[in-house]
């Protein structure tokens, strides 16, 4: 049979990935290296050139839409329909597994999956069985760390509380949570990779049905993979097993949320004499934005190590613009969007990467401003996000008291013991006497008609928006907002939040804050501050009334770093590189943070495939406060040859002499001797790694970050610090 076809259009070291025969392999494929295409190549190689059943290869991604374009590519190539395909991702292959094992694993045939919403309502439940007061333990917090404990392997009986009350009281809800679904025979998302993972464990049967029926598995993005996730992969392969690992560890972005690069170097260890093939060849971006990336990425440390190359020698220098301001940024991207669409370019080329969800509000305003069409990629315009509409309700009904919808969701958001029942009561009152449900709640709690819980709640409620009205009167429309956001309970409330949303709700709610402020700053004429309230909740109505482009129509993407992973475009303006933000604060005491900081800026920069242009401000107001941030340490990593700084700075309020971006770096090395990254010994600290410094000669120092003491800044005169 004649199999080359399946080599044809493959470059040397993807066909070397293809033909591989050996037991073990790890691909590391480089950003735009064709991973992809590997993958299903040497799948169809298995098939025809190895003659393996389709059947007895597994395949496994990370999403549906993944999985979905692997199985036709590979039916494509291999020109017949796989039956009984086992490609799909952890979550539905886990799926598969307990359905045709549905009695090894202890579950009735017809089990229920359960989204999110239904384990949450069981977790609240199971508090309110238990007496625990939900402000105390919140239902989002423990549904959090309940998935959390399964994502690394964990039963409620694994886990040791240390005779700390959270987890002794947290994993008593996991406990009576896991009672709950056994007995009703539900299983929600993490449990189908633990119990999938239980069941090949503990079953001899299904053990060997998965280590005789599978001679390959492949897995896509691996340095994705957490810890369940690998323990699964190593229960069903054999000593017999091929596997191939197709990955990058440079490209591990996703800690946060349990991924765990190590896997990528533990691979060579746990799985012997193992083949290593790097994929370096990218035909994404110009050769510019790649030395740019191989220079940035090289200052990681715990890396396996991997240069990328183009054909594509041709290409502009990095644009580099440093702004007064955000709205100054804000400006300038709409103006290189603009100037993109003028020159024959269309704006679904272009991409705006930001660090933080909140960054987005200045450069919405700023398209909105000019009509640049625009679409928030995988995500909510601003004004439309969740926590955003809370705060905006209670602005609403202090200025308007018949807005019920306003009403209605500000009570609600935090919950204050006004429930349904309640709520019933005010309508019905307010439609019978043909007023506002606010004076119909005023009348109710005048009369006495509502009591406990619910009218504390509605009586605290009124007061707060009565006080409000008060408060406009002499304070600035900011300061109100400021007033809503922190008093309401609403930035508790969200903050509560677990994970990432929590965080970014919060730094949403400040960034409006920032957006009033800026409002109330932008008004020429004289206006009293209830006019400039008023001004701006029309101004916002209207833009939320712009209808945001859709996937179809010719826009701009807007989305953060991390929703960026695995996209491309034409041009791509990477916003916000300062100390602070990018790289992020919450990372600044951790080199394994920092780190995995590098590497979303690495991500973010090899989306470009044409053009790529950085901003950055010397003042930004974020978060509702003024920051001073110095540039980011990310853009003294980037040769300055590289870069084309279109405009010189002006005389910024925090003295910073740029120089060349890495000359800064090697000044600093050869005056200090020391690195950013270097682990270091301290007399009295211990062992340390350097995250950061400042300053220069007698005053310079340093930021390390020691292993039992957490993080110091020292004087370097005086520090006595001894290299590793």
């Amino acid at each position: 049979m004649d199999v080359s076809h399946i080599l044809d259009n493959l470059n040397e070291e993807q066909r070397k990935a293809v033909t591989s025969e050996k037991q073990h392999l790890l691909v590391l494929a480089g950003a735009g290296s064709g991973k992809t295409r590997v993958l299903v190549h040497k799948i169809a190689w298995e098939v025809e050139a190895l003659g393996r059943s389709p059947s007895s290869v597994m395949a496994v991604t990370f999403t549906n839409k993944a999985a979905n374009e692997m199985r036709s590519r590979i039916e494509s190539l291999l020109k017949a329909p796989i039956l009984d395909s086992w490609v799909g991702t952890f979550h539905g292959l886990s799926h598969k597994l307990l359905k045709r094992f549905y009695k090894e694993a202890g579950l009735s045939s017809g089990f229920t999956i359960i989204d999110s919403d239904d384990q949450l309502r069981i977790i609240k439940r199971i508090s309110k069985e238990l007496n625990l007061d939900e402000s105390t333990w919140p239902s989002r917090q423990t549904q959090w760390q309940i998935n959390t404990w399964k994502d690394d392997g964990l039963r409620f009986k694994d886990i040791d509380d240390k005779g700390d009350f959270y987890t002794e009281t947290v994993s008593k809800i996991y406990k009576e949570y896991q009672e709950v679904c056994q007995r009703d025979h539900l299983v929600d998302f993490g449990e189908l990779l633990l119990k999938s993972y239980e069941t090949i464990k503990t079953s001899p049967s299904v053990k060997t049905f998965f280590q005789t029926r599978f001679q390959s598995i492949l897995i896509d993005e691996f340095q994705d993979t957490n810890t369940i996730q690998y323990k699964w992969l190593q229960e069903i392969t054999s000593d017999k097993t091929n596997i191939t690992a197709v990955g990058d560890d440079d490209q591990s972005i996703y800690g946060w949320r349990g991924a765990k690069v190590e896997h990528v170097n533990s691979f060579t260890e746990d799985f012997k004499a193992t083949e290593v093939v790097r994929l370096e060849q990218n035909y994404r971006s110009t050769d510019i934005i790649l030395n740019a990336a191989n220079a940035l990425i090289d200052n990681n440390k715990d890396r396996l190590g991997k240069n990328l190359w183009t054909e594509k020698k041709e290409g502009e220098q990095i644009v580099l613009y440093q702004a007064y301001n955000e709205q100054d940024e804000a400006r300038f991207v709409a103006d290189v969007l603009n100037e993109w669409m003028n020159g024959g370019g269309a704006y679904q080329e272009t991409a705006v990467l930001y660090r933080s969800n909140a960054q987005s509000r200045a450069i919405e305003e700023a398209l909105l401003r000019v009509s640049i069409p625009y679409r928030i990629y995988g995500g909510l315009r601003f004004y439309e996000r969740l926590e955003i509409k809370n705060a905006i309700a209670y602005l609403r009904v202090i200025f308007n008291n018949n807005d019920n919808p306003s009403f209605e969701r500000s009570i609600s958001n935090p919950t204050r013991g006004v429930g349904e029942k309640t709520l019933a009561k005010i309508r019905y009152t307010a439609k019978q006497y043909n007023i506002s449900y606010i004076k119909a709640s005023a009348k109710l709690i005048d009369e006495g008609s509502i009591s406990g819980r619910g009218g504390a709640g509605l009586r605290d409620y009124l007061e707060f928006i009565a006080g409000c009205k008060s408060f406009i009167e002499e304070n600035l429309l900011s300061e109100l907002m400021e007033l809503i956001i922190k008093e309401s309970g609403l930035y508790a409330y969200h903050a509560k939040e677990p994970g990432e949303k929590g965080k970014t709700r919060t730094e949403n709610l400040e960034e409006l804050i920032t957006a009033t402020k800026n409002f109330e700053q932008s008004i020429k004429e004289d206006k009293t501050n209830f006019e400039i309230a008023e001004n701006y909740l029309d101004i916002i109505s209207l833009d939320s009334g712009d209808r945001q482009a859709s996937e179809h129509d010719d826009a701009a993407q807007l989305m953060t770093m991390h929703s960026a992973k695995g996209l491309e475009f034409k041009l791509v303006l990477i916003t916000g590189l300062e100390e602070s933000l990018f790289p992020h604060g919450r990372s600044m005491e951790s080199a394994s943070q920092l780190e995995e900081e590098r590497r979303l800026c690495y991500v973010a920069v090899t989306r470009a495939m044409e053009k790529l242009y950085i901003t950055h401000a010397e003042s930004r107001r974020l978060h509702g406060t003024d920051t001073f941030n110095p540039p980011s340490r990310f853009l003294r990593e980037i040769p300055k040859d590289l870069i084309n700084e279109i405009r010189p700075r002006a005389q910024t309020n925090i003295p910073y002499n740029r120089k060349d971006f890495r000359d800064t770096k090697i000044e600093f090395e050869e005056e200090i001797g020391i690195a950013l990254g270097q682990k270091v010994q301290h007399k009295k600290f211990g062992e340390g790694i350097v995250l950061n410094y400042e300053g220069s000669g007698e005053s310079a120092r340093v930021q390390v970050n020691f292993d039992n003491s957490g993080t110091k800044w020292l004087v370097m005169a005086y520090a006595n610090l001894e290299k590793l």
